[in-house]
Formats: structure tokens, sequence, C-alpha cells
């Protein structure tokens, strides 16, 4: 039996076959979209046949959807998608930017999460698509001794696509432990004062590299259908928010910064406007010198390195754009860090001292 005075909860003169207990933890799992193992045919044909055959990201109906993506779609896009992925691999390392960049985000958190608390908390991270998965990362947490835990999504702004679909993973993960642990999955953190602040201070400091001042800054967020907003996703609400915040922040009027949505994917209208197409409009107009930032991406992956940084600048410069500055995902920051870990604490309240 357990000694329930006890706070490590292992077991007080239990028979000698009795299955070992670890001392109790409380789990801190961050979460990403994910990754194709590699840019080659089948790594990334599985990668995106995750992807795409999920209910949250394409609603469907699969008796439709499923013939058109496996017949069609991934016959050829994991060529056009692995090209993309080969021109940002980091091949020192051989793996996308991603999942560089969350280990290296994930090491910085361990140390900030055991400098507070020590060994009452374990940090670790899993993908919702690819490696490592949210499945095999619960169960690693919980034969350590997780008996608790939080749940992080690195979603910023909420969305049925990226922060819904991952807290599926987490709960459908849970349901498969014989010993579920207690759960907590943190809210979208759109709006905390920590996280607009590191945005603010990444927008000047890029600002003050410049050899001279963009005329706008286009604040790109991955886009999704306009029919998700009108069945009632936050999404482009809290997206919206943040530009004004940030904004607000830098003490800007609202012609020195503009909202769009990037990443369209088939034939439904998206949340608008597009930024591939705004940027040449910008350009059109006689704003020749512009920088974009992509506050909904916690980390540089294909679609800010190759997309943003390869593709709409391209159309910004094709339409007469001069100047285009990327200012790169807050990453492994240390005000990034700093502010994570602040939301990170708000709901930790009450499991760890």
């Amino acid at each position: 039996m357990l000694d329930s005075t006890s706070t490590a909860k292992c077991p007080v003169h239990a028979p000698a076959d009795h299955p070992k207990v670890q001392p109790e933890k409380v789990g801190i799992l961050l979460a990403n979209l994910g990754t194709p193992d590699d840019y080659s045919y089948w790594p990334m044909r599985r990668y995106l046949s995750e992807f795409l055959s999920d209910k949250r990201v394409i609603d469907y109906p699969s008796w439709k959807w499923q013939p058109l993506l496996q017949l069609i779609i991934l016959t050829k896009r994991p060529f056009s998608s692995g090209e993309a992925y080969k021109s940002i691999w980091n091949h020192d390392k051989g793996e996308s930017p991603l999942m560089t960049i969350t280990k290296d985000q994930t090491a910085k958190m361990a140390k900030v999460m055991s400098d507070r608390y020590g060994d009452q908390v374990m940090v670790d991270f899993c993908m919702r698509y690819g490696n490592p998965s949210t499945k095999s990362k619960v169960r690693e947490m919980v034969k350590a001794g997780c008996q608790k835990i939080l749940f992080v999504p690195l979603y910023p702004q909420y969305a049925g696509a990226t922060s819904g679909t991952a807290n599926d993973q987490f709960f459908r993960a849970l349901m498969e432990e014989t010993w579920q642990p207690a759960a907590r999955t943190i809210p979208a953190y759109f709006d905390e004062p920590a996280y607009i602040d590191a945005l603010a201070r990444s927008v000047e400091e890029a600002y003050a590299k410049a050899s001279s001042r963009p005329d706008i800054l286009v604040v790109s967020y991955h886009g999704m259908p306009k029919r998700y907003l009108m069945q009632g996703d936050p999404y482009h609400c809290q997206c919206q928010k943040t530009t004004r915040l940030l904004k607000e922040r830098l003490g800007w009027e609202d012609t020195q910064i503009t909202t769009t949505f990037q990443s369209v994917f088939g034939p439904e209208e998206w949340l608008k406007p597009y930024t591939v197409d705004h940027v040449a409009t910008l350009a059109k107009e006689g704003k020749k010198n512009i920088a974009v930032i992509a506050p909904a991406f916690s980390a540089d992956c294909i679609e800010t390195l190759e997309e943003i940084n390869e593709e709409i600048k391209e159309s910004f410069e094709e339409a007469g754009g001069e100047d285009f500055l990327y200012i790169p995902c807050l990453n492994d920051d240390d005000d990034h860090i700093a502010a994570l870990a602040g939301v990170i604490e708000q709901n930790l309240k009450g499991w760890v001292d």
C-alpha cells in the first residue's frame, strides 16, 4: 500500500513483488506542431498524411477527402514540400530547424524549472505529428513518476487546428494509461504582458539593426478557413488582439502595422488579407521597405524560414519592393522562455511548492 503522508508516495511495507513506484513528480510537457524525420519522399509522405488526415485540420468527410489526399495530393506534394524542407534543413544535426529550436527551448525551460522547483518537476517536449509523439512522451512521464502533467501547447493564440488538436492527442494518450495522472492544459497566452513585451523587444532590436526604418510592420499569422471563424473559433480575434497590444506596447500608429494571414491551402476562402498578396499590394502602393513578424509561431519553421523569407519575400520584390526584413520568431530567446515560464507557473499553482 502507499503511505498517503509521504510526499514521495513510495510504498511502505510493500510486498517484495510490488511494482516499483517512482518518487512523485509533476510533468511539464511542451508541445509543438511537428516535423518530418527527413525531407525525402517517404518520411515527407508519412508526415503529411498524418497532418492532413487530422479532422481538426481538414474537416471534409473522409470518404471524399481521403481518396483525394492519398491518391493525388500525396503522390506529388511530398516532392515539393521536401524541396522546401531541404532548403532550410539543419544538415549538421540531421533535423529540421523546428526540432532544433524546440530542443533548445526545452533545455532552457528545464533549467528554469529546476532552479525554481528542484526535482519536483520534469520537463520534456512532444510533437502533435511525427516524432517524438505525444503518446510516447506521456508514457515516459508516467513511468518516471509524474502523477500530474501540465500540457503546454506552444501556440499563443488558440485555434482548433493547433491547440485544440494538440489537446485531443494529449487526452487520447492519457486514456491509454493504467495509472492515469491528473492533467491540466494551459490556456492561450496571446495577451500575456510578458509575451507582448518579448515580441515588442524583438521588433525594437530588429529595427535598431536595420539600415533604414521599415515603412510598415506586417504581422503575419498562420491562416485558417473563414468558415472556422464563423463556427466560433476564437483564433482570428486573438490574432487581432495580439497585433493591437503589440502596436500599443510599441507606441505606434495604425499606419505603421498591419495584420495578415498566410499558408492558404485548398479552394475555400481563408482569413484575409493573405500575406503573399498583401505584401505585393504594399509594394505597389509605394511601401518599398517592410518588415514581417509571425507571432503565432513560437519557433521558426517551414512557414517562416521558407514561406515568409523566400516565397512571400519574392512576391514583395516582384511587385517592386526593395528591402524585406524578416524578424525571427522568439525561439529560445531568454525573454520568450521567461514569458512561457510565467504562464507555466500560473498553471502549476497547487501542484508544486
